[in-house]
């Protein structure tokens, strides 16, 4: 504003608004608000100085103008005229700033005011605080006080009740010496519990003086607790005894279960004087020790009681079991078990009444009175020498008693051990009797006539099947004529029923009653025995009752062969070796056992070397021969599997190789023989001019051969069909006869060819081909089907008897062979 000057200003403030480039334009509504601006300070300029020009006015009127002579004195007027003019248009803002200054004085008294207030303020908060903390501290010390206060009752209280367990021993002492005091009360139960809860607290805390002390007064209460609640139980016991032995006891089997009612009845009818007495030993017992032993007493002492009042009885009604059924060992068995059973339920019911759980007193109460069980049927087991009654004892003891009974009845196991102790007396009497049975009814049997009437018995028992057969028949065919006017549906099931009488019955041979009494009794005593012992003991038996039976069938097969011909033997082996195989295959056990033996080679050999060195017997040195023999003849333990399956199918296989070997010997035995010769003949380029071995001769022994074959054949086949009975088996075994026929006319072919035969020579022979030899056998087969043919070794009688018709080998090669169900579908 200084270096500026006005007209400076009023140029800049000119250029605001230029026509070319202005510095602030203004807008039209900016230029309207200025002129009404304008307009409005004109107008109150107007209105101003029309108000000033009246005071001026007035005061020119009334207020002396001073005189201006000089410029000095206008200036001084001006000068007046402008402060009041000045001071005119200040009056408004002066008369603010005294009201301002009005304002002011009041806020600084006010202030004054305040600032004195909060001194008194503060001076309250002093003296506030010093209240406070003064009282504040009267509130801490009487909490103090308070705290200690309770502090020293609790002490006191704790001391209080510590010494009330030490203060108890006089009052307790006192109730329980009282003569009012009754075992069987409430009263007598609390003072018990306050004895126990007294002595476990001295027993808890044993380092208080005098705890000692006062543990053996209590225990000397607890003590004279137990003995009340001890005289109590055996007094109320005994009454009871005694009043179930005052009558005389009855020893009438007639009268045994009314006095069973009297025992049991007496001992129930005191048991609401002791189950409350007894439960609470039993709560007390799970945790203490001495209440626990309290209880074995009690239970002792009860079960004592109760073998004075039943023991003899139960023995005596056992005894009374056995004499009634003496002669029928099953019966007894079956009576005395149930008797005992239903004594030992009703002991553990009666039992129940008294106690809640089981003891071992009990247990050995029980397990006497079982023992009588073992006493009264012991005697008469070992004495039993049927296999079928031991058998029999031994099913009822193991399903009907064991597994019926005992493991459905946890209180029955007393009786399952007797039951099971004798399962096993059984079981040894079963295998005893057994060996003895084997050894003499099978492997010492002495067969009779009809026992080795083979094949006369099985020809005898197929003609009789026959003769059924037939009438059998013509019933059917009888009775089908007579019925003309039934419906197609029943004319049909009757063609299928006579279809079905019409199929050939089973072998006799394959009948039960047929079979030899030695593998009879075999199975029967295994079938027997499967179901009683024990999968070991069975598989050693077994074994050994297989072993025998072979060696039975052996025997018997040796004789039929001295009696008959070896082929009925051997076919008879034959038949009962797969009898037996197929017979032993339904039992879910090994037929294997582990045999130990000691070998005494080592001793020999070891002996040997001591008697070949008698003087370095007693040498010092390392070669002393009797320390060797110590060390090298010690016997060897060793080992062997016996498997009876496999030793019966080493004997079926001996046996077929046997009947296979006889049966080709019977058909072609010279040609056998002569080749045999020709093999061991030296030099072979001179066998064809030895005598023996001329053209002329050998067509003689082919020629015997073939009438060997035609003659022989057809019995041999018949025999096999008569054993055997089964298509698929008889194909088996003889199609290793048929091979070794057709062999040895083929070893002749070649032996002709390669030991210098000329043509005329192998033409004078007229050795067959082997087509040629299988047809001629299929040939006598068929004779054999078409012809009525006795078996081997049998003549043919004057009468002819009928034989049913058999399928033909030709026709049965267009199907499979039916698989029998017999004993024979087992394959060799």
């Amino acid at each position: 504003m200084d270096t500026m000057t006005l007209k400076e200003i009023q140029s800049k403030l000119l250029l605001w608004e230029a026509a070319e480039n202005p510095l602030a334009p203004l807008t039209s509504s900016q230029r309207e608000a200025i002129l009404d601006l304008e307009t409005l300070i004109q107008s109150d300029g107007v209105s101003d100085e029309d108000s000033q020009e009246s005071p001026l006015s007035e005061n020119a009127d009334t207020t002396n103008v001073p005189q201006v002579n000089t410029m000095y004195d206008f200036l001084e007027f001006y000068e007046n005229l402008s402060e009041q003019s000045i001071k005119a248009g200040d009056a408004p803002y002066e008369a603010y700033y005294k009201q301002l200054e009005d304002r002011k004085n009041e806020c600084v008294s006010l202030t004054d005011q305040i600032t004195a207030t909060l001194k008194n303020l503060d001076k309250l908060s002093d003296e506030y605080n010093l209240v406070s903390n003064k009282t504040n501290a009267l509130h801490t010390m009487s909490e103090q006080l308070l705290a200690d206060q309770n502090k020293l009752s609790a002490i006191g209280d704790n001391i209080k009740q510590k010494l009330h367990y030490f203060t108890q021993v006089e009052h307790l002492s006192q109730r329980l010496n009282s003569p009012t005091m009754s075992v069987n009360s409430e009263t007598f139960f609390s003072v018990l519990s306050k004895i126990d809860e007294c002595l476990e607290y001295m027993r808890a805390n044993n380092t208080f003086k005098e705890a000692h002390a006062y543990t053996v007064k209590y225990r000397h209460l607890q003590s004279r607790a137990m003995s009340l609640i001890r005289s109590y139980v055996n007094h109320v016991l005994n009454m009871a005894t005694e009043q179930v032995l005052a009558p005389e006891e009855p020893h009438d089997s007639e009268t045994m279960d009314m006095a069973y009612a009297v025992y049991f009845g007496k001992f129930q009818a005191v048991a609401p004087k002791l189950k409350m007495v007894i439960g609470e030993i039993e709560k007390r017992a799970e945790v203490n020790e001495d209440y626990a032993s309290l209880l074995s007493d009690v239970q002792r002492e009860y079960a004592a009681r109760r073998q004075r009042v039943a023991g003899a009885p139960t023995a005596g009604a056992l005894a009374a079991a056995g004499g009634r059924h003496a002669r029928d060992h099953c019966a007894m068995l079956r009576a005395a078990c149930s008797l005992l059973a239903l004594a030992v339920r009703d002991e553990c019911a009666l039992y129940a009444h008294f106690f809640s759980k089981s003891s071992p007193a009990l247990e050995e109460y029980l397990q006497s009175l079982s023992n009588g069980l073992y006493e009264t049927l012991r005697p008469h087991i070992i004495h039993i020498n049927h296999l079928e009654t031991l058998a029999e004892l031994c099913v009822i003891l193991k399903v009907e008693v064991i597994e019926e009974q005992v493991n459905n009845d946890p209180s029955l196991a007393a009786l399952g051990a007797v039951a099971r102790a004798l399962l096993q007396d059984t079981q040894e009497r079963l295998v005893f009797r057994a060996h003895v049975h084997l050894r003499a009814d099978v492997l010492h049997y002495r067969a009779a006539p009809g026992d080795l009437a083979y094949p006369d018995k099985l020809e005898m028992m197929q003609q009789i099947a026959l003769s059924l057969q037939e009438q059998s028949l013509k019933r059917s065919d009888s009775r089908n004529s007579m019925i003309s006017d039934i419906s197609t549906t029943s004319q049909e099931v009757a063609n299928i029923n006579v279809e079905a009488q019409r199929r050939p019955q089973a072998s006799p041979a394959d009948l039960h009653g047929m079979w030899y009494p030695g593998v009879r009794r075999t199975l029967a005593a295994l079938s027997r025995l499967y179901r009683c012992l024990e999968k070991r003991v069975f598989q050693g038996l077994a074994q050994e009752a297989i072993s025998l039976c072979v060696q039975s069938v052996a025997n018997a097969a040796n004789q039929i062969s001295a009696l008959k011909t070896s082929i009925d033997g051997e076919l008879f082996q034959i038949k009962h070796l797969l009898i037996l195989r197929e017979q032993i295959a339904p039992f879910q056990v090994d037929f294997v056992i582990k045999e130990t033996s000691l070998d005494f080679s080592n001793m020999k050999n070891a002996a040997y070397g001591l008697i070949q060195r008698p003087r370095q017997i007693f040498s010092l040195n390392s070669n002393n021969a009797l320390l060797e023999f110590l060390l090298e003849g010690t016997p060897m333990v060793r080992e062997h599997l016996l498997d009876s399956r496999k030793e019966v199918d080493r004997q079926l296989k001996s046996c077929c190789e046997m009947f296979i070997k006889d049966a080709t010997e019977i058909m072609v035995g010279p040609l056998i023989e002569f080749i045999e010769k020709v093999q061991t003949f030296q030099p072979a380029d001179q066998l064809k001019v030895q005598p023996w071995a001329t053209a002329s001769q050998i067509a003689v022994i082919v020629q015997e051969a073939q009438r060997r074959i035609k003659s022989h054949l057809a019995p041999i086949q018949r025999s096999m069909q008569l054993y055997l009975a089964n298509k698929e088996t008889e194909f088996i075994l003889f199609r290793p006869i048929r091979n070794n026929v057709v062999g040895y006319f083929v070893q002749l072919e070649q032996l002709l060819t390669n030991s210098g035969y000329s043509y005329d020579d192998i033409i004078i022979v007229a050795c067959p081909t082997p087509e040629q030899v299988s047809v001629f056998i299929s040939s006598a087969s068929l004779i054999s089907h078409n012809e009525p043919v006795l078996p081997y070794g049998k003549k043919k009688p004057t009468t002819v008897i009928r034989k049913p018709s058999v399928t033909s080998i030709t026709e049965k090669k267009e199907d499979k062979p039916a698989i029998a169900s017999n004993a024979a579908t087992s394959q060799t």
